[in-house]
């Protein structure tokens, strides 16, 4: 399973506002991670549209969690970022042109798999994923 760079980069957000622990920007966040500030205002915007951040426009603004940490739970924010969870063709039943999906057998394996990968990550909480703070503040320039 390879996760979108959306998913990727909204769990880089959340850790980043975890470890810094105070208001942030998206130019700070964008620089430490080198990475596109472009691709971040948009991973910030849904952050905030799905109640994970708190974003302020305007001098003075920025953005912060909108809850604990510890209250973010790692599945949820990979199934509300990720837009493709189909690990192969045929787990979309509008677009599947797959001849053997009458007679194979990989599919219910492949649904067990993302399952359990979705189970593990509804384990994990924000709080979990960032206990080594000193190290992401360092690693960071936080």
């Amino acid at each position: 399973m390879k996760l979108s760079t959306y998913a990727d980069y909204s769990c880089r957000v959340l850790m980043f506002l975890a470890a810094k622990g105070e208001q942030s920007s998206i130019d700070e966040i964008a620089s430490s991670f080198h990475i596109s500030k472009n691709h971040l205002v948009k991973v910030v915007h849904a952050l905030g549209q799905l109640g994970y951040i708190n974003t302020v426009r305007g001098r003075g603004g920025g953005i912060s969690l909108a809850r604990p940490p510890e209250e973010i739970i790692i599945g949820d924010v990979i199934r509300k970022t990720e837009s493709n969870l189909n690990v192969v063709e045929c787990f979309n039943v509008a677009t599947n042109s797959c001849p053997i999906i009458s007679s194979c057998g990989l599919k219910p394996w492949l649904n067990e798999a993302l399952a359990a990968f979705l189970a593990t990550l509804d384990k994990v909480n924000l709080a979990d994923i960032t206990l080594k703070r000193k190290g992401l503040r360092t690693a960071l320039n936080i």
